[in-house]
């Protein structure tokens, strides 16, 4: 196996640059958590409040983001950056972060970890993800028409339901103990959105459950997961060896950082160089890079819009 080649802090920064940025805060984290519980609960109270196809929608975008927010603070306490003591980074990741999408901490730590390990190599269990770029401006519209119409979102989420049933015949299962089991194992999912639902119908607004949480959920979330994607690791070489250039950092704009990259995802080239900074400290270590001349061998995009163009720059077949 070909495992990733990794740079050491101590290459780029001093121990007086370095302590800051890798300590680990007991509040930072916590606090970007409820941040984005807050803009969530925010996007949705204006729509409720006002409600018209304008506010509704922008919620849409907005909650959709911050459920992306929710993943990528789980993805922090993965790597147990969320909070010094591990007892609380996992239950904060956990409880906070993954099950209100349906997110395990625990089975995404070993399988992101692998990621890092083999970065960009054959054993990248990430690697699918990336290696069909680039492709057509049609199919990438194609990829974005199943985001925001749900049909990714209903593939992966019943997808492995769909497949445990069709193989009863195999396993002498009943349908009944397919769904239960399923059940059980999406019980932290199935309760957080219980929860939601109960609350908003208490407060008299029971159709703010699918409209502005299974909607998002169903259509933002998806998109924004695949075009964050697409920026970190599309058109990266397989079989990279220099460590500087497994990942991509893409510059984000407010806007792009409200409705597509929350929480620093952007800084990516640096979260792999760097795996266990917190994703607050990314930033600062962006500009010492820059500042160094370090940068100009990482891999860094001016903007979403140009990967995309990249990554959908590929000749449609002539019929």
């Amino acid at each position: 196996m070909a495992v990733a080649a990794r740079v050491r802090p101590g290459q780029f920064f001093t121990p007086e640059e370095w302590a800051p940025l890798s300590a680990r805060s007991s509040w930072k984290g916590l606090a970007l958590v409820a941040h984005c519980w807050a803009t969530i609960a925010a996007a949705a109270a204006v729509a409720v409040i006002w409600p018209n196809p304008l506010t509704i929608l922008l919620a849409i975008m907005i909650i959709g983001a911050r459920q992306l927010g929710l993943a990528i603070l789980m993805h922090d306490a993965a790597h147990g950056c969320l909070h010094p003591d591990l007892k609380v980074n996992d239950w904060v990741g956990q409880w906070l972060c993954g099950a209100p999408t349906g997110a395990g901490l625990l089975k995404y730590r070993d399988y992101h970890l692998s990621h890092h390990k083999f970065a960009q190599q054959a054993e990248d269990p990430d690697l699918i993800l990336s290696a069909p770029f680039p492709t057509t401006r049609a199919s990438l519209r194609r990829k974005i028409v199943r985001d925001l119409t749900g049909q990714t979102f209903v593939k992966q989420r019943f997808g492995p339901l769909a497949g445990k049933l069709k193989a009863r015949g195999r396993t002498g299962q009943s349908a009944w103990a397919v769904i239960a089991g399923e059940a059980g194992r999406q019980r932290a999912f199935l309760l957080w959105n219980l929860g939601i639902l109960v609350a908003a119908s208490a407060a008299g607004v029971w159709w703010a459950w699918p409209v502005l949480w299974l909607v998002p959920m169903a259509t933002w979330y998806p998109l924004v997961t695949r075009l964050r994607n697409i920026a970190e690791h599309a058109l990266v070489a397989k079989d990279e060896p220099d460590p500087l250039r497994h990942a991509r950092t893409t510059r984000a704009n407010p806007v792009e950082r409200l409705f597509l990259a929350p929480y620093y995802v952007n800084y990516h080239c640096e979260h792999h160089m760097f795996m266990h900074l917190p994703c607050w400290s990314l930033p600062r270590a962006h500009r010492l890079l820059v500042r160094k001349g370090v940068a100009e061998g990482m891999l860094v995009a001016p903007g979403y819009l140009s990967v995309l163009k990249a990554a959908s720059a590929k000749p449609a077949v002539a019929a």
